[in-house]
């Protein structure tokens, strides 16, 4: 009678990540399998059509073998890996006896590197080898629907839709029965923090009599240096060997039995965790490394030594329930080493959210100490609790970067980004997850990058990965234990040292085709670009490269020349260099372009091309792709098994799928994200000519000279306000708008004619309404909400915006307030020589007539926000025949006046306007309600008492 064999087999590459497999029935030519022997490794050189060879296996059976309780014993358990100039070629082989007289389950489990194309997978059961090879998915199917329809198929594979980075094969084996699972797959290692990583995750779960790991290391541009971090404990110190040449190495790692051990007499194996080689290569320019062979050329390019841009960076946070406990904790950690770690010409602001969204602040903040500090103590304080709300929050960081662009608050050079840390599927608000996708696409601008980092073993980690890749960004999954922190602040830091902006690669015409990116948004330090192409023409020995990009202070341009003889010369002498490296890379790199922007393609006609170019290149180079399938078969070709992908239904966000769209309002994107023109009213009101060059203005400036525009009669009354050093005088005080502007006196160094004059040296705004105030001084600007504090320098141009109110610093000039579309003023900086023996730095302000104030309004300036009736009459020469006297009668009061000329400083910061008005003698008297030592407050935001 038959023997029946279960499978499970869980597949994990690029796009197609799981599979389950079921094999029905047993195939004849294993009805006699328990007198066959095993022999040998079974990676031969592949044929022509790239099918594997079958082989047999010998176990060398007079050794004992290392059996655990249950009889199950690894022979060998070998990883056999070759990087040649970054691709990687990996084959890990397991060979596995059980020694029991019945069925068991043997597991083949190793972890596929997120990414990774799988090429080939066998199976050899008793000597019997299922070899596989790709065809397009419909065929691949065809030909097993054909083979089952004869009772002749062994097994199909579905997507369990589990883990993308799992490969998993448990097969049930009867007593005696010898089998071999073998995998080979190929990925390119990218530069992360100024060094390649190459990782093994090697689990074998159990002692193996042969453990080993052999990496060859072959890149051309030489070896700066090779290092195996302990990353598998203090119990392996000293067990792996390193050979270094100039352009190669070679690593290897081959425990004992005993070394395996926990400890001398435990059966359990200490060997679960990845195995880790770390190198860099020689960089001789800052142009990179051109590198053409056999038809093909690859540039890396990775420049040091350049100065980091500027970055705006929003940290969008989940703190729904399920971040409960160890998770928060360790993500409040590694946020506090994050926030000081920013630099002090980033700005930031912090999304936190669950079934609510909540802003740290409003706007984008600069990174100085006060505000990382405050925003520790905010990320300190959260509870998580509720649902996940990740549509509005990622909505609402969109909103605050375009409203922070939209106002000029941005470094031109500066890079802008948003990184968002989840554990889970959306559960309040919008949860197609298509949608949301959608909603970021149509909001997000094109220069804003957004980093996804996946927390959990439940996060839908495709859909984080998505969002990255559609907005120029990039994707990780952490798991929520111990190493959360750390993982979270690795993750940052490969993305958080911009130095290069729009960078773009230029080759000759004529000279290359296909080349699978030849611009890229930004350049992070530690990392790499990769570009990849075909070189068309046969006698290119010299290829050339322009790259340009924006660097901190300047455009950067940089040049190129590939070395093909050389490289050529040193390849061919090296056995273990993949001799189709260039070829491969080039189709690794091309793909994954191609999965990306069939993403985003915006026509059912252009993804249908992209996605005969992916299934073409898929077969072409023998990997497997979303598009094609991998058909396991006997030597027979009469048993197939079929490794296949079908789209898992509760993934409704999955590449190419069809989502249902209502015929209601899209109730996904809230209103305030919505486009606006609260921005463009902002800076409409920074740049009306009411406050920069509107004749018709109410000003202080001077020492300290007022000059008050009445719109209805048109005239400008002028006084002066002769008071004491630290004086502070009231110039507006509305308690109904909840506005205050006072201004402190300061003193010259000295006496001239015997009077000390006074100027402006502080002012300040109290926003009531808003909580927020404004000081300014000649040296610096600050910015109050409550505790939280932050400033600007005259030395820069910048910009805060907060609760709606936009501060403006135009450098060493002006600084504009704009609350809304109701109110703005100006703040005029005069700057002397600073060995002047008398005058000092002091401050003016203009105040345009056109401000909503209310009726209240009050103050040595607000009380004529509501106009008196003024009669200038009997106009005569005066003392001064240049300076006529009238008389003036206004608030019950005839006064005499004098007409003369005073300095409006908007326009010309040096010389001054000149602006014709009756000057009121005596600090106003008769013209201002009361008298000037009224208008003496307490404090810089103090409202007047009694006005």
């Amino acid at each position: 009678m038959k023997q029946l064999i279960c499978f499970l087999l869980l597949f994990a590459v690029s796009e197609i990540r799981s599979f389950d497999l079921v094999i029905d029935e047993i195939p004849d030519d294993l009805e006699n399998l328990f007198d066959l022997e095993l022999d040998g490794f079974l990676s031969k050189p592949m044929t022509r059509n790239g099918r594997y060879q079958r082989s047999t296996l010998n176990y060398e059976d007079s050794e004992e073998l290392v059996a655990g309780d249950d009889k199950i014993s690894i022979y060998s358990y070998k990883v056999q890996s070759t990087i040649t100039s970054r691709l990687v070629n990996t084959m890990i082989q397991s060979k596995v006896e059980n020694k029991a007289k019945h069925s068991q389950n043997v597991v083949f489990d190793v972890q596929i590197p997120k990414g990774a194309f799988i090429h080939n997978f066998t199976m050899n059961i008793n000597g019997i080898t299922f070899t596989s090879s790709i065809r397009e998915k419909s065929a691949a199917r065809q030909q097993y629907a054909q083979a089952r329809a004869k009772g002749k198929a062994a097994g199909i594979v579905r997507s369990s839709a589990l883990d993308m980075e799992n490969f998993k094969a448990e097969l049930n084996v009867p007593g005696g029965m010898k089998v071999q699972f073998e995998i080979h797959y190929q990925e390119v290692i990218r530069r992360k923090l100024g060094s390649y990583e190459y990782v093994i995750s090697l689990q074998p779960g159990r002692l193996a009599k042969h453990l080993e790991v052999d990496v060859r290391i072959i890149e051309p541009q030489g070896l700066r240096y090779v290092h195996v971090p302990n990353s598998l404990g203090d119990h392996f110190v000293g067990i792996t060997t390193i050979s270094k040449g100039e352009k190669k190495a070679h690593v290897s790692f081959k425990p004992t039995v005993a070394q395996q051990r926990k400890c001398p007499t435990c059966s359990a194996t200490a060997v679960d965790g990845n195995f880790v080689v770390a190198y860099d290569v020689h960089r001789e320019t800052k142009a990179g490394e051109l590198e053409i062979f056999n038809g093909y050329f690859i540039h890396y390019f990775a420049p040091d030594n350049l100065d980091p841009l500027p970055k705006n960076i929003l940290f969008v946070i989940d703190v729904s329930g399920s971040m409960w406990g160890l998770k928060m904790k360790q993500t409040v950690e590694a946020m506090k080493t994050i926030l000081g770690d920013l630099r002090p010409d980033d700005h930031f602001s912090i999304v936190d959210f669950n079934h609510n969204v909540r802003t740290w602040r409003d706007d984008l903040v600069a990174a100085t100490a006060p505000q990382t500090e405050d925003a520790k103590k905010y990320i300190q304080e959260i509870h998580p609790n509720g649902g996940t709300n990740i549509n509005e929050a990622l909505l609402r960081a969109i909103f605050i970067l375009k409203e922070a662009s939209n106002l000029g608050m941005l470094d031109p050079n500066s890079v802008s980004m948003i990184i968002l840390v989840s554990d889970g599927d959306p559960t309040v608000g919008e949860l197609k997850l298509t949608k949301i996708q959608k909603n970021v696409k149509q909001n997000i601008p094109e220069d804003v990058s957004l980093f996804s980092l996946g927390i959990g073993f439940d996060v839908d980690y495709d859909f984080l990965e998505r969002l990255a890749h559609e907005n120029h960004g990039m994707a990780q999954r952490i798991f929520g234990n111990q190493e959360t922190s750390s993982q979270m602040k690795k993750f940052y830091n490969q993305v958080s040292t911009p130095l290069l902006k729009k960078v773009e690669f230029n080759y000759p015409r004529g000279s290359v085709s296909d080349v699978t990116q030849n611009s890229f948004d930004n350049y992070f330090g530690g990392s790499e670009i990769v570009v990849a192409g075909k070189v068309d023409s046969d006698n290119v020995q010299h290829l050339q490269s322009i790259i340009t990009a924006t660097s901190s202070n300047a455009e950067l341009v940089l040049e190129t020349l590939a070395d093909v003889e050389g490289l050529e010369d040193f390849l061919k002498k090296e056995p273990h260099a993949d001799p189709k490296f260039t070829e491969k890379l080039w189709a690794y790199l091309t793909i994954n372009q191609l999965l990306a922007e069939r993403n985003l393609a915006p026509t059912a006609a252009l993804k249908r091309n992209i996605t005969r170019s992916i299934l073409q290149m898929s077969l072409d180079h023998h990997i497997v792709t979303p598009f094609t399938a991998m058909l396991i078969e006997n030597p027979e070709r009469n048993e197939r098994m079929l490794a296949d992908s079908p789209q898992d239904p509760k993934r409704g966000c999955c590449p190419g799928t069809l989502g249902v769209v209502s015929n209601g309002l899209d109730q996904s994107i809230p209103p305030w994200a919505k486009p606006t023109a609260t921005a463009e009213r902002l800076l409409s009101a920074l740049r009306a000519p009411t406050v920069s060059s509107d004749p018709r203005i109410t000003a202080v400036d001077n020492d300290p000279h007022f000059i008050i525009h009445l719109l209805k009669s048109q005239e400008n009354i002028c006084f002066n306000i002769d008071s004491e050093p630290g004086k502070i005088l009231n110039l507006v005080s509305d308690p109904d708008s909840g506005i205050v502007i006072n201004g402190q006196l300061t003193g010259a160094k000295k006496q001239e004619n015997k009077k000390l004059s006074t100027y402006f040296g502080k002012i300040g705004f109290y926003f009531k309404n808003k909580g927020l105030k404004v000081e300014i001084s000649t040296e610096t600007i600050i910015l109050k909400d409550g505790s939280y504090s932050t400033a600007l320098s005259w030395s820069d141009t910048g910009s805060i915006i907060r609760k709606r109110l936009l501060v403006s610093v135009k450098k060493e000039r002006t600084v504009t307030i704009a609350m809304d579309t109701e109110m703005s003023f100006m703040v005029l900086l005069h700057r002397v020589w600073k060995n002047h023996p008398v005058n000092v730095d002091f401050l003016g302000i203009y105040i345009p007539p056109t401000n909503r104030f209310s009726p209240s309004a009050h103050g040595l300036i607000g009380q004529f926000m509501s106009e008196p009736t003024v009669h200038i009459y009997n106009e005569r020469p005066g003392r001064d025949p240049e300076k006529p006297e009238a008389t003036m009668e206004v608030k019950g009061h005839k006064l005499t006046v004098t007409s003369g000329l005073q300095k409006d400083y908007r326009t010309d910061q040096v010389f001054g306007t000149n602006v014709h008005c009756w000057f009121v003698h005596n600090s106003g008297k008769g013209f201002i309600d009361g008298h000037y030592k009224d208008y003496l407050v307490a404090h810089l935001y103090s409202f007047l008492k009694n006005p």
